[in-house]
Order: C-alpha cells, then sequence, then structure tokens
C-alpha cells in the first residue's frame, strides 16, 4: 500500500471507530428506552429538543474516545498483530470508553445514562468495533493474497529467529509480506540455513549496493546486537536516508519467561521487558473488584469483626489487631493486619522456638504453637484472622487474590531468585497455595503453585480461586 492509500485509511480509521461508539451509545439509548419505557415512547423520545450543552459533551466523549482509540494503537499498521492481540486491544479500547461515558454522565448529570444502558452500550460497542477490525483485517487480507499491496521484506540474519520470522509471515500470505532475500555472511550457523530453501542475497559488505538497487519495502534486523552494532548502526542511517521501515527482533537477550513491548516515553520510545503477569486493562478490572468486593465484605461482616475484637479484648488482654511488616509488590514493604492469634510477647519468643519450625525452607510455622492463645487457635483454624487484610486491599498494599505476602525474616532465608519472581504482583488474602493445603505443602511446591499463578493469572483464574477459597477455609484444610 503506497503511502497516500495508508494515509486515507489511517485517517477513515480516525473516523470509524469514534463513529462506532456513537452508534453504540445511540442503539445501547434506543434499546433501553424501547425495553424500558421510562416514561416515554420511541417517538417521544426522538422528538427531544437537543441542546447546545449536549454538543459540547458528545464532542468531549468523541475526543476522549479518539484519543483511546490512538492510544490503543488503532491508527498504526498492524499487519503482523494476531487476531487474538486485535480483538483485546478492541475490548480494551470499548472497556476504556464505556468507563469515559460513565465519568462523563457522572460528571454532567447525565440521568439517562443509567448502569443498564452502560452495559449495553459496553456490548454493542465491543461488537461493531471488533466486527468493524474483524472485517477489515478479511478485506486487507484478500487482497494481498491476490498478490496486491505486497511489503517486500529483507532479513538481516540467517539465525533461527530470522528464520522463524520469514516462516511465519510467508504462512500468512494474508499479511500482506515477500521475503526478497537474506543477508549475512559466513557463520558456524550458515550450513544449517543452506539446507532451506531460502535465498541468501548478499553479503554484509553489500547490502548497501542490493538496497540501492532492489525493491525493498522493510528491513528486518535479527543480527546480534551485541558483535554487529557498528554495522546496525550503519543499516539504520542507509535505511533512514532510503525511507524503509526498519524492524528489530526484541528478544535481544533470548527471554524464557518476559515479554517484550514497545512504550512511548516523550518523543522517544523503549522496549520493555515485564516478566510478570498482571498488564494493561485487565489490571484496572482487578483492582476495581478488589475495591469493591472488599468494601461489600467489610459492610457485611462488621458486626461480626466487631464481637471478634471485643472477645479478643476481654479474653486475652493487649491489642486486638496483629501488625507485622511484610514483603509485597516487588519488595516494597507493608504494615499488614490481622487479628492477634499469639501472645502480645510471640516474635520475641520465636527464636526459642525455631528448632520446632515443622515446614521447609525459610518460612516458620508450627501447627500447635505454644504462643496461640485459646481464641486465637479458633481464629487461626477458621481463618477469620485474615479479614483485616480486606483493609490491605483498600490501602492497595493487596489484592484479594495473590501469592501470600511473607514476614521480612522469611523473605531474607530466600535463597533462589526465580522464587522471588512471585513478589513481581501485589500479594493477595487467598491464592493457590490457599486452597491447595497451605502448610501441608513444602516450602519447594508453595513456590511453585506461586508463580504458576504469575505465569497463568487471568479474572476467571481469580474468581475460581476465590470460589475454592470458602470451601477450603470451611475445612480448614492445612492451616496452622
Amino acid at each position: 500500500m503506497n503511502t497516500a492509500r495508508r494515509k486515507l485509511l489511517m485517517a477513515g480509521s480516525k473516523i470509524l471507530y469514534p463513529g462506532l461508539m456513537t452508534l453504540a451509545l445511540i442503539l445501547a439509548t434506543v434499546f433501553v428506552v424501547a425495553k424500558q419505557g421510562g416514561g416515554i415512547t420511541l417517538a417521544e423520545f426522538f422528538a427531544i429538543r437537543v441542546r447546545l450543552w449536549n454538543f459540547l459533551v458528545i464532542a468531549m466523549l468523541l475526543l476522549a474516545w479518539h484519543g483511546i482509540f490512538s492510544l490503543c494503537g488503532f491508527y498504526r499498521s498492524k499487519r503482523l498483530a494476531s487476531q487474538r492481540a486485535l480483538i483485546m486491544d478492541a475490548i480494551s479500547a470499548t472497556s476504556q470508553g464505556t468507563v469515559m461515558l460513565a465519568l462523563a454522565a457522572k460528571a454532567f448529570h447525565i440521568t439517562m445514562v443509567h448502569l443498564n444502558l452502560i452495559m449495553v452500550f459496553w456490548i454493542v460497542s465491543t461488537v461493531l468495533v471488533i466486527g468493524a477490525r474483524v472485517t477489515l483485517r478479511y478485506l486487507l487480507g484478500n487482497i494481498r493474497r491476490r498478490g496486491h499491496n505486497l511489503r517486500h521484506v529483507l532479513i538481516l540474519g540467517t539465525n533461527s529467529r530470522a528464520l522463524e520470522f520469514a516462516r511465519r509471515v510467508e504462512s500468512n500470505p494474508e499479511l500482506g509480506y515477500r521475503v526478497v532475500g537474506f543477508v549475512d555472511d559466513e557463520w558456524d550457523g550458515l550450513e544449517a540455513f543452506h539446507q532451506h530453501t531460502y535465498e541468501l542475497c548478499s553479503s554484509s559488505a553489500g547490502l548497501f549496493d542490493y538496497l540501492r538497487h532492489n525493491v525493498v519495502d522493510e528491513v528486518a534486523i535479527f543480527l546480534p546486537l551485541r558483535s554487529f552494532y557498528e554495522h546496525i548502526s550503519k543499516v539504520v542511517t542507509v535505511c533512514e536516508q532510503h525511507g524503509i521501515v526498519l524492524r528489530f527482533d526484541s528478544d535481544i537477550f533470548n527471554l524464557k519467561l518476559g515479554r517484550s513491548y514497545l512504550n512511548d516515553v516523550e518523543d522517544g520510545s523503549h522496549v520493555s521487558v515485564y516478566g510478570g503477569a498482571l498488564h494493561g486493562w485487565p489490571v484496572l478490572i482487578k483492582r476495581v473488584l478488589d475495591v469493591t468486593i472488599s468494601s461489600l465484605l467489610l459492610f457485611l461482616l462488621a458486626p461480626s469483626l466487631t464481637i471478634v475484637a471485643l472477645l479478643i479484648k476481654f479474653t486475652c488482654g493487649g491489642p486486638i489487631l496483629f501488625k507485622q511488616e511484610r514483603v509485597g509488590l516487588n519488595k516494597r514493604r507493608f504494615l499488614i493486619y490481622k487479628f492477634r492469634t499469639m501472645v502480645p510477647n510471640a516474635d520475641a519468643l520465636m527464636a526459642e522456638l525455631e528448632k520446632l519450625n515443622e515446614v521447609s525452607g525459610p518460612v516458620f510455622k508450627i501447627k500447635n504453637d505454644p504462643r496461640m492463645t485459646p481464641i486465637g487457635r479458633f481464629l487461626r483454624r477458621a481463618s477469620i484472622d485474615e479479614l483485616p487484610q480486606l483493609f490491605n486491599v483498600l490501602k492497595g498494599d493487596m489484592s484479594l487474590v495473590g501469592p501470600r505476602p511473607l514476614p521480612v525474616r522469611d523473605y531474607q532465608g530466600f535463597s533462589e531468585d526465580w522464587q522471588r519472581r512471585r513478589f513481581s504482583i501485589r500479594p493477595g488474602i487467598t491464592c493457590l497455595w490457599q486452597v491447595n493445603g497451605r502448610s501441608a505443602i513444602s516450602f519447594e511446591k508453595w513456590m511453585q503453585l506461586d508463580l504458576q499463578y504469575v505465569d497463568e493469572w487471568s479474572l476467571w483464574l481469580d474468581i475460581k480461586i476465590l470460589a475454592r477459597t470458602v470451601p477450603a477455609v470451611l475445612k480448614g484444610s492445612g492451616a496452622a
């Protein structure tokens, strides 16, 4: 696609997607009015006078939606993006757009925009935007399969990543890429490269002459950065002079678990490597759920929490809450709140009990801990002592679901760096360890379960863990 057509397509996208959000708002409003009535008929609804203020609010929403689609990459070429990535971007954009609509309704007291309409708007806008993206991709893919709108790409390097890139673009003709050849010098792996049908069209020395006399739209660089830094710098300069698009392999450090993301920072861009689980709009939804559920639970459980506090005060004396410094997100320190289940000087007595530790690894647990108070034993067995951590969730130190926050003493006993990746996400009240036996499983297995949660995290996984927590608590599985 030439520059003029690409600019036209991008300009059309800037009209299309905010327009679809507007259409979704109209359809959602008509649907809700038709279904619920609200005291007016559809005819009366369409006869409502539109004031200048309404136009201003709509204009502000359109600008906000335009900005959201821009940030989500809707106005950039997405040839190499997967279908799933396009759909997830669409869900992210429409979710953020729905939040903007809700905020506008609250700020400007738009009574017609209530919860039912917002939900219908989100569903309709998501369907429309996903449908538009998928349809556009399908139409452009058909054009490219017929040999039109092709991008000629030259690949620098003949290693396995370069070959994998070539196989990927050629096995998906709808992407519209044609590999014109490879550029490299003699090296130990070239013999393996010659076993494939790809053409070595130039050496490094002849690259610039090749660019001057052949059709090349993009250059994809897969050379080792450390060994070829000066050569790559010259290639970048020449491609910039020719107006040729450059692609770099972001996995220059052979990452095993981390994922790379391109981020804009003021006037430049940076490749970020992220090895944790939480990224993007699901983090916002997780936080909203944390605040909503913990607030609701604190409200519903307030009488029970008061009774427990009084029982601790009048049967044991001393403070009601136990506060201890714990290690949280990326090793941040915070005070955790629990109902006190031990004698007031429990920490001072720990040194004398170290030899009785029943758990492997750096953590300290004793099933029949002599420091436990009578009521504390019941609170611990029923996991009631954990309920004050709902305040930690509200403060943002913890989440409802996540790896358990460990005391500083336990963290200092860690000997393996791979175990510390569990701290890359916010700690939680419950987790996979909590619903799989707790103290009954080894420290090694505990760490593996935490990393399984990090690697497999999703909102659905959180919901399943919360659902499994209730029967686990009722049975008292592994409580200590």
